[in-house]
């Protein structure tokens, strides 16, 4: 397997999400990143995470081939309708990390 010559943008957002809609709020975030992964080829890797003992906490951990491909997922139609799905449902982003994956 060939190496890349650039390590990968990865994104990590958490959300504080409500007991009462974390059902909805999942099903909004698997919907995005099933086409995350699936409509984008510079979109690599998009995981849904429930931490451990912290039942109002949900965290993605997005891998894209470098910025410019984040910003391409900035502008699709399911990162449109996740949005909206947040913003009815009243979930809160609480941060955003931005990071380099580094290969061994």
């Amino acid at each position: 397997m060939a190496e890349r010559s650039a390590p990968r943008f990865v994104v990590i957002p958490e959300f504080r999400v409500r007991l009462e809609v974390k059902a909805a709020f999942l099903d909004a975030a698997l919907d995005d990143a099933r086409h995350s992964v699936g409509d984008e080829a510079g979109c690599h890797q998009f995981d849904v995470v429930c931490p451990e003992g912290a039942e109002d906490i949900v965290l993605f951990y997005e891998v894209y081939d470098d910025r410019a491909a984040f910003d391409e997922h900035l502008g699709t139609p399911h990162l449109k309708r996740f949005q909206a799905a947040m913003k009815a449902l009243d979930v809160e982003e609480t941060v955003v990390r931005f990071a380099t994956l580094k290969h061994s």
